[in-house]
Parts: C-alpha cells; structure tokens; sequence
C-alpha cells in the first residue's frame, strides 16, 4: 500500500463524514419544520484495483437518503386549514408557474386572492366540484386546480323544496265549497294557517300563506291552498289575494283513513315561487288527530350569505361554511403517491419531485387505494429525533478526528521518506 494511498483513505475519510455533518446540521435546522423528513448519509466502501498480494486502499463512497416514507408526530393546531395526513400520501402543490410537486407541509393559509398556500408559498390542489362528485386520473395530474374560494364569496339558493308536517285537528270544522280558500273570495275560511319564508333566484325573501282547510269527512279530506303573501288584501291581510277569485299559487287535496293516517300518494304539489323556482311542497309526513292542528313547515333554499369559514373533511372535501351555517362543497383534494417514496428528489419549500427511479405518480383520493386520510387542525411534525441526531454528530466528529490523524500519518511517513536521501 503506498504512502498517498494512505493519505488519500484519509482525505476520503474526512470528505464522507463531512458529508454526514451536513446532513446531522440539516436535520438539526429542520427539527422544527412541518413535514422535514430526516436526511441520512449512507457509506459504502470503494475499492481500487490492484496487483495479488498487494493492498490497495480505496476509500469510502457516500449516498444521501431521505427517510421521506416515516410519518412524523401529528400534532394538533386551532386553523381548519392546517392539514396533515394521516398514513401514505402527499398533498399536491404548484408554485406560481404551475409546476406540480408533492409535500407534506400542509400548513395552508388563505391569502389575498383567496388561494390556499402553505407556509413555503406552494399552492395546494384539487379538483372543483361544480356538479357533485369528481373522477380522479388515477396516473395524471391533470385536471386540478388551485384551491381558491373566490368564487363563492357570496352565495344564494333559490328555495326549491319543502316538507309540511304535524297534525291536523280531525275535529275541525268543514268549509263547503264556494268560501275555501281556494275560491279566493272576502270571507273565504279555512281550518289553520302558517307562513313561510321562501327565497328567489336571487335570494330575496318570498313570504308565502299555508291554508290547511277541511274539506269533508268519510274519509276525512282536507284542501291546502297556498298564496303569495305580498299579494293578500291591505285592508283584511287575507282574502282576496290579487283581483278576487284568481287562482292560488298552488293546492292540494289531501285524504286521510279511520286511523288518521294519510292515503293521499304521491302526497306533494308544485308551487311557483314568484321570482324564483318552482318548489316541490311535501305533505307525507302529515297525519290528522283529535287535538289542535300543529304544524311545521321547513324549506331550502337562502339569502346572500359571505364566506365565514372552510371546512376539509377526511376524504378530502373542502366546504365554504357560510355565515348562515349553510355549507357547499367547492373542492375535494386528492392525495398523490409513487411506487418506490424514498427515490423522490427533494428541493427546497420541503417539496418533492418524481424521479426515474420513484417511478410515476399514482393519484387518488384519501382513504382509497391505501392512501391516509386527511386530518384538519392538525400538522405533521419533522421525523428527526434530536437526540439521535446529536449522538451521530459525535460521532461523526470522532470519525472525522481518526481519519485526519490517518491523513496526518501518512503525511509524516512522506516526510521521512523524503528525508532518506539527505
């Protein structure tokens, strides 16, 4: 073995744990950092080729490693859209260009035009839901979007359903034809009433007027007439709505048996909301007793109502709450995966690029195809334990110390080897 060999074992020495301090001094940096997954340098030795009978030394060979597959802690947080997930999986991201990369950094804000971004500026991904559910690319990126909430900063429904339900007093009395409610004349009588808020296309409230009337009895049947409150006489705040005898909104007739429950099938109608859409009013729920009429009505349908906050469920649905607690689904995320984790080639923002030697993405959404679940109000902590990490940088600085005293050998025995010849 000759001398520089000795002293290039040495210097090969010194390189590679130096190349394991850098990766312990990485780890240490990011011990705090959402979703760092541990660096880890990798020796292996490197052998030169030599003649029999002869050592010939080599040195050493280093690989970086990424223990990109260890799920770090899951800890809890206070803001809807710090994300984390929960087993295999990464959230796909885009930088402004729109080059796609995957992370597990999910700790997202709302920013000024009402993207979703992360702490390193990458904008998380989904795919909008406009009408209901959405089909994923199993092996394709495509088709996904920025997760922005712009769009429904304001939100109104027409009313478009309605359910009746209660009882009605079987002991009421019956209203001959020609003064129902249905005839719209002065004096027109009816058994109970109740009014209802309905919204139009635009969302403004339309009050509507609920007459239940008793019709007959043998069976027992009873008529609903239903009327545009604003268009109720102002001198009698009922009948006759508009020019007398104009026909209500909508009625129907309805037919209960001896023991009170209701025959009448399909037991709905259609009203035409003035402004709006033509709601399906149902009645099924409705039964008729010897006690006083209750009922309750109940609609769909709202006002204008801002954005007053986001929800993501598990399966990656993002809902805009708004500040009527109504909520809308406006995106699903979908979790991104490769065959082989930890050959993803890292880059700064904490992202991951797909390699050759990862193999090509495999997309889907969470909780399908063993993919995790995504937890709100939480985020996934550094994989790196700092106590590991400073066992193996003392470590690492006693190699480094033995390798320089090998290198600082083999400088010596050079000297006494130059020396011979004075």
């Amino acid at each position: 073995m000759s001398i520089f060999g000795i002293m290039r074992t040495g210097v090969s020495g010194m390189a590679a744990q130096a190349s394991k301090m850098s990766a312990v001094g990485d780890n240490i940096a990011n011990v705090n950092t959402t979703g760092y997954k541990r660096a880890s340098t990798e020796f292996s030795s490197f052998i030169s080729q030599g003649g029999a009978g002869e050592y010939n030394s080599g040195g050493v060979s280093t690989t970086s490693r990424y223990a990109i597959s260890n799920q770090g802690v899951i800890m809890g947080t206070t803001s809807t859209t710090d994300l984390a997930i929960n087993g295999e999986g990464f959230f796909v991201v885009s930088d402004a260009g729109g080059t796609p990369y995957l992370t597990r950094a999910g700790a997202f804000v709302e920013n000024g035009d009402h993207d979703l971004v992360n702490s390193a500026g990458f904008y998380l991904m989904g795919y909008p839901i406009t009408n209901g559910d959405v089909s994923v690319v199993a092996n394709s990126l495509d088709g996904l979007q920025r997760v922005n909430l712009a769009n429904v900063a304001y939100e109104a429904n027409a009313t478009t359903s309605g359910t009746l339900k209660g009882v009605l007093n079987s002991n009421a009395t019956v209203v001959a034809a020609g003064s129902l409610p249905s005839d719209n004349v002065a004096g027109s009588t009816y058994s109970s009433k109740a009014s209802i808020v309905t919204y139009d296309t635009l969302g403004n409230k339309v009050y509507l007027d609920v007459y239940m009337t008793k019709t007959g009895t043998g069976p027992d049947t009873w008529q609903a007439a239903i009327f545009a409150k604003a268009d109720a006489n102002p001198a009698t705040g009922g009948f006759p709505y508009g020019a007398a005898g104009s026909a209500p909104l909508a009625t129907a007739a309805l037919s209960f048996d001896g023991a009170g429950q209701l025959t009448t099938a399909p037991a709905t109608v259609g009203v035409a909301i003035p402004g709006g859409s033509t709601m399906t009013l149902d009645f099924s729920a409705t039964s008729q007793v010897a006690m006083d009429t209750n009922m309750e009505l109940a609609v769909n349908g709202n006002a204008p109502s801002a954005v007053d906050s986001v929800d993501i469920a598990a399966d990656g649905t993002v809902y805009a709450v708004f500040e009527n607690g109504n909520r809308i689904a406006t995106y699903k995320i979908p979790l991104a995966t490769v065959p082989s984790v930890d050959q993803l080639t890292p880059l700064s923002g904490n992202v991951y690029a797909v390699s050759q030697l990862s193999g090509d993405v495999i997309v889907g959404f969470p909780g399908s195809g063993g993919l995790g679940s995504i937890n709100s109000k939480a985020l996934e902590q550094s994989n790196v334990d700092l106590a590991t990490e400073l066992t193996a940088m003392i470590e690492s600085q006693r190699s480094y110390t033995a390798n320089s005293k090998v290198f600082q050998t083999g400088s010596e025995l050079l000297d006494v080897l130059v020396n011979l010849k004075r």
